[in-house]
């Protein structure tokens, strides 16, 4: 059984009250124990691939769960989706759309991407962060994934 400080999660999020009510919510789960923050996608695709200021990492100790927004600056989120979901070292990590986009045409692009839920950003505050740690305990405590490598 994994231990909550095993937990690693990858948070692709540019909105600070966004992001910061995220990382709150996680917390108050007792999720936050590894959580990596990438500010746009190109970040993002550097750390899940182990490029530029990441290349030391090894492409093995990948997230257990990536929450990605799609309206990002630099590398749009079905962009950074379409690179996860065609390689096959990282196609098998779970990844949510946590987006305020609610446009039909984002939720059937991501889907047939292959991303694993799709959420719309509840505008409400209690409401994002139940949001939030119910996405936190699902995917990290809940979900079965296969072993890395297999």
């Amino acid at each position: 059984m994994n231990e909550p400080t095993a937990v690693e999660l990858l948070l692709v999020e540019d909105d600070p009250k966004d992001l910061e009510l995220a990382l709150r919510s996680l917390r108050k789960a007792n999720l936050a124990n590894r959580i990596h923050i990438a500010r746009d996608g190109a970040e993002a695709l550097d750390y899940i691939f182990c490029e530029g200021p990441h290349s030391a990492r090894r492409i093995t100790d990948a997230p257990r769960l990536i929450l990605l927004d799609l309206k990002l600056p630099k590398i749009d989120g079905l962009d950074v989706l379409k690179r996860i979901k065609a390689d096959p070292r990282t196609k098998t990590i779970p990844v949510v759309v946590l987006t305020s986009s609610k446009e039909q045409s984002d939720v059937i692009a991501s889907y047939q991407l292959g991303v694993n839920s799709y959420i719309v950003k509840p505008v409400n505050f209690e409401q994002f962060s139940q949001s939030v740690r119910e996405l936190g305990l699902f995917w990290l405590i809940l979900n079965q994934p296969p072993k890395a490598g297999g």
